[in-house]
């Protein structure tokens, strides 16, 4: 067994996994899995630059994980960072104290190896060889990636639900023409996966990251947010179409009062909600299968 610490710092959130990994036989043993929401893109899709709020947002969450990662002792660390720092002019700025706090640097990773971490921790446990869609919907991106056992096609597109809120939605509830913005987004988006990915020639749809767990939370009708429950549930179309229209006529209030909804979810999660069902219109599935394991366990394997 190798102790291992996976962190993930994404458009939204930062995340991190400590695990006993066996390199052997792929098993993993989760031992403290947290996130933290920061909104490290704030304002990138449009001034370009990391906004000094957002990166002491993320510099407080760092300290507090390095706290962690030293607590358990973990002999590895390996620190990933997608959508949002690949995006700006200042990362330099990031990636120093990153270091100065961890002392490893994050890695600045592509979208197509976002995708396949996210493919093998997504998809390592689940039992069979049909071929999955596996989507990863962030903060910034959204990644595609399909594959039976091993990953045949991936791409990264940049709809994610900080992004397309930023850029459409000004109102509270949102105005039926910026529901209308954010789904010919998401659409065109999907247009350029196709190209890369054969979106309708999967069997089965995995979907990853908050907004889809928020969604499953909301199906189960559960009175907290309860991981165990998300994990490997299944939410049929009919019940997202229900929560996207629940969602869309709702105020910031009725939201932010939904039982599993984060806090810092409660403005981003209905364009988080119309990305997952466009997704699904696209592939003509008729469910998605949720799960908690997503890149962080990725990264973890990939350390050992």
């Amino acid at each position: 067994m190798t102790r291992v610490a996976a962190v993930d710092c994404g458009t939204n959130s930062i995340r991190l996994l400590i695990a006993d990994v066996d390199a052997s036989t792929g098993e993993l043993t989760e031992l403290d899995r947290r996130m933290t929401i920061v909104r490290l893109g704030q304002g990138v899709d449009r001034t370009g630059r990391l906004a000094p709020e957002a990166l002491e947002r993320t510099f407080a969450a760092c300290r507090e994980y390095a706290g962690i990662i030293k607590e358990h002792g973990a002999e590895r660390v390996r620190f990933v960072a997608t959508s949002a720092s690949r995006d700006a002019e200042n990362r330099d700025e990031f990636v120093s104290g990153v270091v100065g706090i961890l002392g490893v640097e994050p890695e600045v990773i592509s979208g197509d190896q976002e995708a396949e971490f996210s493919f093998t921790g997504a998809t390592k446990e689940l039992p069979g060889h049909e071929e999955r869609l596996v989507v990863d919907i962030g903060g910034g991106s959204t990644e595609f990636v399909i594959g039976r056992g091993h990953v045949e096609a991936a791409r990264s597109v940049d709809i994610g639900c900080v992004r397309l809120t930023e850029r459409h939605v000004r109102s509270d509830p949102p105005a039926p023409e910026e529901i209308a913005a954010v789904r010919a987004d998401i659409e065109a988006a999907l247009d350029l996966a196709e190209e890369t990915v054969p979106l309708r020639e999967a069997s089965t749809l995995v979907g990853l990251a908050g907004s889809v767990t928020t969604v499953a939370g909301i199906a189960l009708g559960l009175d907290a947010y309860d991981s165990e429950a998300i994990h490997h549930s299944r939410v049929s179309r009919g019940r997202v179409v229900e929560i996207a229209e629940r969602l869309i006529r709702s105020t910031h209030e009725e939201r932010a009062a939904i039982p599993v909804m984060h806090p810092g979810r409660v403005d981003v999660i209905i364009a988080g909600t119309l990305v997952l069902l466009a997704i699904m219109d696209r592939a003509g599935v008729p469910e998605v299968v949720v799960s908690e394991h997503d890149i962080l366990d990725g990264i973890a394997f990939s350390l050992a």
